[in-house]
C-alpha cells in the first residue's frame, strides 16, 4: 500500500511510526541503563533530579499539536512531522504510565506493566485504523441511512461499555473499530472483581463460581503468556514495591 503525504492516512501512517519506533528505541534504553551498561548514556539528572521521559513525552506532544494546529493544509511535509512528533510524545507519555496513575516511581513492578499494556493497546487501535477501520463506522454493513447509522452506533457503544464494566477493556476499546467484538465482551461472564461482578454477581452464586473457574482455566494462562511477550520486549517488571 502506498500512501501520499496529501492524505490524512499517511499522517496516520507518521504518527504509528513514531510510536512505535521511540517505545522500542525507550524500552532499549531504560534496559541498558538497568544493566549499567557504561557506554550507554544513563538517566538525564541535572541537580541530582531524575527527569522521567514522560517529561519529555509532553513537551513533544504539545510541539506536534502546535505544528499540526499551524500549519497550513498545504504544508504537508510539516504537518505529517507534526504527526511523527505526536507518536513521539504519545510513546514517552504512554510508556511511564502508571507512573502518571500511581505518581509513583512503579517503572519496573509489576504495577509498571499497565504502562506496556497502555502503548500496545495504542499501537493496536493505530494499526487497525491504519488497515481501514473506523471508529463505531459501520455503514458499509449498514448504508448510507443516518438514523439508523446513530442507531448502530449507540448499540455498539452500550456493548462497549458493558464489555468495559465486565473487565474486558482489550475487548471493548478495541470493539469500538472491529464489529462483533463489543458484543462478545458485554455477553460473556464479567471477570471476578469487575464493576460488573461485584453489582450483579452475589457472592457463592453459580455466575461467580464459573467466572472464577474461567479465570483460572482461560483467563490465566493468557495473561501469563502475555506477560511473557511483553517482557521479552520491555524487560523483567520484578522490583518489589
Amino acid at each position: 500500500m502506498v500512501y501520499s503525504l496529501h492524505l490524512p492516512q499517511s499522517r496516520l501512517l507518521f504518527f504509528f511510526l513514531g510510536l512505535v519506533v521511540t517505545f522500542v528505541f525507550i524500552r532499549i534504553s531504560v534496559r541498558m541503563i538497568r544493566a549499567g551498561v557504561r557506554w550507554w548514556p544513563g538517566n538525564i539528572t541535572p541537580g541530582g533530579t531524575h527527569i522521567h521521559h514522560v517529561v519529555f513525552g509532553a513537551v513533544f506532544l504539545m510541539l506536534g499539536g502546535l505544528v499540526g494546529l499551524a500549519s497550513p493544509d498545504e504544508q504537508y511535509g510539516l504537518r505529517a512531522g507534526a504527526a511523527a512528533l505526536l507518536g513521539v510524545g504519545t510513546a514517552l507519555v504512554l510508556d511511564e504510565f502508571a507512573l502518571i496513575l500511581h505518581l509513583r516511581d512503579v517503572y519496573w513492578t509489576k504495577d509498571g506493566r499497565l504502562s506496556v499494556d497502555a502503548v500496545f493497546l495504542a499501537i493496536g487501535m493505530t494499526g487497525l485504523l491504519l488497515l481501514g477501520a473506523r471508529p463505531l463506522g459501520y455503514e458499509e454493513f449498514y448504508g448510507e441511512g443516518l438514523a439508523l447509522r446513530v442507531l448502530v452506533i449507540l448499540v455498539n457503544l452500550v456493548f462497549a461499555i458493558v464489555a468495559l464494566l465486565k473487565g474486558k477493556v482489550w475487548t471493548g476499546l478495541l470493539g469500538l473499530l472491529v464489529p462483533v467484538l463489543p458484543e462478545i465482551g458485554a455477553l460473556r461472564l464479567a471477570r471476578p472483581g469487575s464493576p460488573w461482578a461485584r453489582w450483579r454477581y452475589t457472592e457463592g452464586s453459580s455466575k461467580l463460581r464459573r467466572a472464577y473457574r474461567r479465570e483460572a482455566r482461560v483467563r490465566q494462562p493468557l495473561i501469563r503468556a502475555k506477560i511473557r511477550v511483553q517482557e521479552f520486549i520491555s524487560g523483567r517488571h520484578d522490583l518489589e514495591v
